[in-house]
């Protein structure tokens, strides 16, 4: 027998039977069939390890691991966490940006360790000339105190003399002024001494960290 070419209508039946088989393959495949295999392993309030194609409500929440047909775990579905647990790895990612631009700052700006000990150097020495200045300013202020003291010892109350008079109110005013700028720098004082404590502390460990990431960076 011999072979005839297949008319034009037979070959549009053809195509379109093609058509059809290629949509009913299409939605067999569809994605609800394509999560079959898939599985979940999680922990209940006793520690039992269960698993399952799908998460019981009132474990939802809670971490899980994604499994494969195999059983081997390709995915990992964390908590829900607390909004202080949020919070507090909010806190730790920023204190992370912080550290890595830190760490960019000190390898793009200094060369060598001694360029962060010769900064150093200059920042203490303006901290030592400001506190200087102050140490100079509370003397000052402690010897017009212990004159104002010498005087007041002629007034009443200090006085012992009986005909003494009161104190006059420009030397109280005065004294009252002294004594109480004289705690105040004497505060002052204290942090700027603070100050240069913290500043070799931040110094030292810049420092370290500089040596730190240059070690990293030659391995």
């Amino acid at each position: 027998m011999s072979s005839r070419t297949p008319r034009p209508w037979c070959r549009w039946l053809l195509a379109c039977a093609a058509f059809v088989c290629a949509g009913t393959c299409a939605a067999a495949a569809s994605p609800s069939s394509s999560k079959q295999g898939i599985a979940y392993r999680w922990v209940d309030e006793q520690g039992v390890v269960h698993y399952g194609d799908h998460i019981p409500p009132q474990y939802a929440s809670k971490e899980r691991a994604v499994l494969n047909a195999q059983g081997v775990e390709v995915g990992h579905l964390e908590a829900q966490k607390s909004p202080e647990q949020a919070a507090a790895d909010a806190r730790e990612r920023e204190a992370q940006m912080r550290q890595r631009q830190h760490d960019a700052f000190l390898i793009t700006t200094y060369t060598s360790v001694k360029d962060i000990e010769a900064l150093r150097d200059l920042r203490l020495d303006q901290l030592r000339g400001q506190r200087a200045a102050a140490e100079q300013y509370t003397e000052s202020l402690r010897t017009r105190l212990a004159t104002l003291q010498t005087r007041a010892l002629n007034f009443q109350p200090y006085s012992s003399r009986p005909d003494a008079r009161r104190m006059p109110d420009d030397v109280a005013e005065n004294l009252v002024r002294t004594v109480n700028e004289l705690k105040a720098q004497d505060r002052d004082l204290a942090v700027k001494l603070q100050e240069e404590t913290t500043l070799r502390a931040q110094f030292q460990a810049d420092i370290e960290r500089y040596r730190a990431l240059h070690t990293i960076h030659s391995q």
